[in-house]
């Protein structure tokens, strides 16, 4: 018989890299916006007050974004691994819990693009026969990735459900 699985809080935090990283990640896109709006400005005379007002506005609600939500994110992310099932908790203002059963495990991965390298994180996604999609627990230190994919492919290995 298969142990009862229920919504709880995970327990564990994403590492606190995962701050900077996302913090780098916002201001990358704020200065591509940024720069795209001032070049148009110095370029289209015309539209230059309404182009520098666009700019004025974007960093405006830029630079607040950028340091408060790496910060809050960094509170809610949690994810936690047990026997029976895979808990996670993401997002930002609009939060999602997540509960992935292992007997309906199908892949394991982790993925590292090139500015998590920078800061030595991956993300391990967990899929499964869900229409929800699957789940992604972002913000690892790389070596912590590493053991939990191997981890949770091993107990998957060990509980040999339908995964469907």
């Amino acid at each position: 018989m298969e142990a009862q699985v229920r919504l709880r809080p995970p327990t564990n935090m994403v590492d606190p890299r995962a701050k900077r990283y996302w913090m780098a990640g916002e201001a990358i896109s704020n200065g591509v916006v940024t720069l795209v709006l001032g070049l148009l400005a110095f370029l289209i005379e015309p539209a230059r007050p309404w182009l520098l007002l666009a700019l004025g506005v974007a960093l405006l609600i830029g630079i607040p974004y950028m340091i408060i939500m790496p910060i809050w994110r960094f509170r809610v992310h949690r994810w936690e691994i047990t026997e029976d099932a895979v808990y996670t908790r993401s997002g930002w203002l609009w939060q999602e819990w997540r509960i992935a059963p292992m007997s309906r495990i199908q892949t394991v991965d982790t993925k590292r693009g090139p500015l998590e390298q920078a800061y030595r994180l991956s993300r391990v996604t967990v899929t499964t026969a869900s229409a929800a999609g699957p789940l992604t627990i972002k913000g690892l230190d790389h070596e912590v990735a590493a053991d939990l994919a191997e981890k949770l492919t091993e107990v998957t290995q060990a509980n040999r459900g339908d995964a469907t």
